[in-house]
């Protein structure tokens, strides 16, 4: 509903009535978006390279999807599926089942936040191999939720004042050249906790993003996946891969575990599944996802019947429209003019990522250390120019770009523009 209220009286009034650990990025408030651009309540343009979080591949409002989403609100909004089931969930399964890596049998179950679909991963695992210890990654993003903040490889802001976590996860360094971590490392880490903390005997699962989200945009190198193959196989471990971030089309692949010659066990998915609905998803071994007894899964909006619906639209749109071939199209051209910059701005230190899934790392050329400043700077710069950057990575010094995959050619290039002034300003 468009409000006559500023963007200061809203943020006066956001102070007073919200708590202070929901941060908020934007100083203004958003009235209605299409696609990639979107309006404040002033009517100040934007163009959103954040997407909600990764959430928004398909943009604002595709019209394929509130067709889909009329079409449902005109015959029921809500039953519970596990009170009342319909069709459409048992379709979207079958089409997860089929589209994800590796041709044995699978199963999938339909959840609401990447961080529910991350926590019923854990009790998926567990229940199947009756074994209760978990290992997760250094700067690995889960959830905000008390199992997925443990999961969580980052402290602050994700951890403070908030423990004791859950028991049994552990974590080992993710592997990242630039900060001196190799997949030796990681192995060798992964060794010693067996030797020091657990029995690989007592290890349900190790969790990874093939391209670690909130830890920076780092793949995972090959090498580190065929290794934790290797040792989840020696072991008897489920592998489950975390791609909340990665999936839909964002890394030039429908998932970016198809850039690894691995398949896991078990996958979490959410964000673009249902292009801004609630919606996320676990999907497994047939053998594995029949671990927990009837009754051990689900959720009252568990699979809510508008957003599945959402997501059959929105891998419609990826296929129609080839939105995976786009990504790596765009994230060509941006590449190309990230690396362009970086021959005159020393702060630049790397440019990295998949398909659409790219950053830019800021380096102090005077300390050759981390700088986030770097980072508040281009952001602000491109902010006062209509373009919304967002920040990732352990020490907060990098830049992601999450555009739309369908973002219009026109626009796209405006913002490439934008960023090439606010990289300046670096």
């Amino acid at each position: 509903m468009t409000t006559q209220a500023s963007n200061q009286d809203l943020h006066d009034r956001r102070l007073a009535a919200t708590p202070r650990g929901i941060g908020v990025m934007a100083n203004f408030f958003i009235d209605r978006a299409l696609n990639s651009e979107v309006w404040d309540v002033e009517g100040k343009r934007y163009i959103d390279f954040a997407g909600g979080i990764a959430v928004l591949n398909t943009g604002h409002r595709h019209p394929k999807m509130i067709e889909a989403i009329e079409a449902q609100l005109k015959r029921f909004t809500h039953t519970c599926y596990q009170v009342l089931p319909y069709e459409s969930y048992v379709t979207l399964a079958e089409r997860i089942n089929q589209l994800t890596p590796g041709t044995h049998v699978k199963k999938t179950a339909f959840f609401s936040s990447g961080a529910e679909a991350a926590e019923n991963a854990v009790k998926i695992t567990r229940a199947s191999t009756g074994r209760p210890g978990i290992i997760a990654f250094s700067g690995a993003f889960h959830g905000r939720t008390m199992m997925a903040s443990a999961l969580t490889g980052k402290v602050v802001p994700y951890k403070v004042g908030f423990g004791p976590f859950p028991s049994d996860v552990y974590h080992i360094p993710f592997p990242i050249d630039l900060h001196g971590v190799t997949v030796e490392d990681s192995i060798n880490a992964l060794h010693t906790l067996f030797k020091t903390d657990i029995d690989p005997k007592r290890v349900a699962a190790i969790m990874i993003e093939p391209v670690q989200g909130e830890g920076g945009f780092y793949a995972a190198p090959p090498a580190l996946m065929t290794a934790l193959r290797k040792e989840c196989d020696e072991h008897g471990i489920l592998l489950v891969f975390d791609e909340v971030q990665t999936g839909f089309g964002r890394t030039g692949k429908l998932f970016a575990a198809e850039y690894y010659d691995v398949i896991p066990d078990v996958m979490v998915m959410a964000k673009s599944l249902a292009g801004g609905m609630t919606l996320s998803a676990v999907c497994g071994k047939a053998e594995v996802m029949d671990g927990p007894a009837p009754g051990g899964l689900g959720g009252t909006y568990a699979g809510n019947p508008l957003a599945i619906v959402a997501a059959h639209a929105v891998i419609d749109i990826i296929e129609e429209e080839q939105l995976v071939a786009r990504a790596n199209y765009l994230g060509e051209k941006l590449k190309d003019r990230l690396i362009n910059a970086q021959a005159s701005i020393p702060f630049i230190k790397d440019v990295r990522g998949l398909g659409s899934m790219i950053a830019a790392e800021f380096f102090d050329p005077a300390t050759d250390k981390p700088s986030m400043d770097a980072v508040k700077r281009v952001q602000q710069a491109a902010l006062a120019e209509g373009l919304i950057l967002l920040s990732c990575g352990v020490y907060g010094n990098a830049i992601r770009f999450l555009y739309p995959l369908t973002i219009q050619d026109e626009v796209f290039d405006e913002a490439l523009n934008i960023i090439d002034r606010a990289l300046a300003k670096a």
